[in-house]
């Protein structure tokens, strides 16, 4: 029996354990850099940082990060994909129209809210990419998730123009505002001057919904 578990189960139980073991340092390697690249992006800008600046500061190889990203630019595509698939989920589900306008947009600006207060370093570097250069490599990148989520908007209020008619027709141009009021809301919030709080969600649907229709 002794030889059994020595020559037998036991190998295969001392297999598992550092199979499980190299698995998980490869998890922990390919989680470590995706957040220091996140962090580095965010604060400094994805062109001004170097992948010896990532490396360096993910305490790994270059030949690692090749390993799992291929290059910078895999890198800021598997951050961001990682990110908006969240986004992405969060703002669907709230911005299904169920006839109330007002409601839905509601849930929808409540969504983008609590998604940035969560992930407000992500939500720095989203805008920073958002606005970068035209056809820059981190323009790019961005530029298909946020074609989706103002898809997403649109779409809203292209279902609602069967409750309010004088919206059809519009709702490109009220998609655009509305997402430009979100992210200036959230902007301010993340450098310290407003509260993404209910109060708020209510006050900027209202104003967004006065304008639309007076």
């Amino acid at each position: 029996m002794l030889l059994d578990y020595y020559f037998g189960s036991g190998i295969q139980k001392v297999d598992r354990y550092y199979t499980n073991r190299y698995n998980n340092r490869m998890i922990d390697n390919r989680r470590v850099i995706l957040d220091c690249a996140l962090q580095l992006f965010a604060v400094r800008g994805y062109d001004a940082v170097g992948v010896q600046e990532i490396v360096d500061a993910a305490g790994i190889t270059k030949p690692t990060l090749y390993h799992y990203f291929g290059s910078k630019h895999g890198l800021l595509e598997d951050v961001l994909s990682e990110h908006f698939g969240s986004l992405n989920k969060e703002v669907e589900e709230a911005a299904r129209y169920n006839g109330d306008l007002v409601l839905t947009l509601e849930k929808t600006t409540r969504a983008f809210f609590e998604f940035s207060s969560r992930n407000p370093i992500f939500y720095r570097l989203m805008l920073s990419l958002w606005f970068a250069p035209k056809d820059s490599e981190g323009q790019k990148a961005v530029s298909i998730h946020n074609q989706h989520l103002f898809e997403v908007i649109e779409f809203l209020f292209l279902q609602a123009v069967k409750e309010h008619g004088n919206m059809r027709g519009r709702q490109m141009n009220y998609a655009a505002t509305f997402m430009g009021m979100i992210n200036t809301y959230i902007g301010l919030n993340l450098n310290g001057f407003i509260q993404l709080d209910d109060r708020l969600v209510y006050q900027a649907v209202h104003q967004f919904m006065h304008g639309i229709l007076s």
